[in-house]
């Protein structure tokens, strides 16, 4: 016996109620075509001039990322004083925001490691040995729009940290003209939100724009804040009751229209004015007062759109202090610097161990083997945690010790270092 073979779809479907799939309902009608807005050059310009929620979107972040500089452990103080002289003169930190910001809005942007007496040597690998003191002359940044663009060929070494990135990078005139070929371990690579290989390919190997994730929602938002603000003037709506009104326009001259649009207007100049209005006797005016309630509920709900879209609390985004009884806003916080701290890890880390051999063998003229880049917190305990921290750790020690866990001069080290 011959069996037929069809197609099913594993999914929920109530077509008499137009439930689920295949019903013909809002829900099943709705589509997400593919946009790419990131290559939308002139949108992302606008925007980031004109609206200040993706200016905070965009720049905030970084801000926070570059707030607590990085440490360096294994390094002594002399050393520290001389990178910290090296870094303040080729204004490396700023420089490593502009980076930062630019890949956020754009998808993508680079930071050309400029070394003197090298510029000839672009297209071939860095070597940190060749580095002389003092040649390291911090980054020029570009964006994927400013006249760079990678080349198709990838990285194949496996112990590359760029591994299946760009080999090459081509920096452009403005006239279209390549000016130079830059190899990739010259280069600190800056981008967006990761995306899919095949996304990823068709942006060049760039990354997602952030405003592209919560267009819609700064869309919805700015319409919603036009609105209120629309509504605002229609706070008091008055009527007046007009005699032989139909009559006046259906049979009445053009002379008469005239003449009734010019005291119409007359009197709307008195109000806004004076603050009275005059009519003739018999007619008639009714004030009504427009109600604003709910409105503050609907625009706190696009705020909420925005703050997920974009990864930041109500506090960070917009300035607003938690509604609520109680509510103190620390809690998102902690969970906001604990995002923070990933985007420290996987954004800023990469290009800091880039550039600290660039960096030591420029100010030191020697490249430290035990010299490790550390972040320090960003969100620090008050000084009531930290003595209930102490307490309790002391309690820890002292425990221990009566419990013959610990020799007497172990548990009095603890405190000896503690002091």
């Amino acid at each position: 016996m011959d069996e037929k073979r069809m197609a099913v779809s594993d999914a929920f479907s109530n077509p008499l109620y137009r439930l689920g799939y295949g019903s013909q309902s809002p829900t099943e009608a709705t589509q997400y075509p593919m946009t790419r807005m990131t290559g939308n050059y002139g949108l992302l310009n606008a925007l980031y001039r004109e609206n200040w929620v993706v200016q905070n979107v965009v720049g905030l972040m970084v801000d926070d990322m570059l707030r607590h500089w990085y440490r360096l452990r294994g390094a002594t103080e002399e050393e520290r004083k001389a990178l910290a002289r090296a870094e303040r003169a080729v204004c490396l930190r700023s420089k490593l925001a502009e980076g930062l910001r630019w890949g956020r809005l754009y998808g993508g942007a680079v930071g050309l490691i400029l070394i003197q007496g090298q510029e000839g040597m672009l297209d071939q690998p860095l070597d940190p040995d060749a580095i002389l003191p003092g040649s390291f002359a911090g980054l020029h940044i570009l964006d994927r729009w400013s006249g760079v663009s990678p080349d198709p060929r990838l990285v194949t070494d496996l112990s590359d940290p760029e591994f299946q990135l760009p080999m090459y990078y081509h920096i452009q005139t403005p006239q279209g003209e390549t000016a130079a070929k830059v190899h990739h371990s010259r280069v600190i690579r800056f981008t967006g939100r990761e995306l899919p290989q095949l996304e990823r390919m068709a942006e060049q190997y760039w990354g997602e724009s952030e405003v592209e994730a919560l267009y819609k929602d700064v869309v919805a938002h700015d319409n919603v804040s036009a609105n209120m603000t629309a509504l605002t003037f229609q706070a008091n709506v008055s009527t007046m009751e007009v005699q032989n009104l139909e009559q006046l326009f259906a049979l009445g001259s053009a002379e008469q229209q005239r003449r009734f649009w010019s005291v119409m207007q007359a009197q709307s100049v008195l109000r806004s004015n004076f603050g009275v209005q005059l009519v003739n006797k018999g007619d008639q005016i009714q004030t009504s007062q427009y109600s604003f309630d709910g409105l503050k509920d609907v625009y706190e709900a696009m705020c909420l759109n925005l703050c997920g879209a974009s990864h930041y609390p109500m506090t960070r985004l917009f300035g607003r202090s938690p509604a609520g009884m109680n509510a103190t806003g620390e809690s998102d916080l902690r969970n906001y610097y604990d995002y923070v701290d990933t985007l420290r890890e996987s954004k800023l880390r990469p290009a800091l161990e880039k550039l600290l051999p660039v960096l030591t063998m420029s100010a030191l003229g020697r490249m430290p083997q035990e010299m490790e880049v550390e972040f320090p917190p960003l969100w620090a305990p008050s000084a009531r945690e930290e003595a209930q921290i102490r307490r309790d750790d002391a309690q820890s020690v002292i425990q221990a010790y009566q419990a013959g866990l610990l020799e007497r001069e172990e548990a009095r080290s603890y405190f000896l270092r503690r002091k």
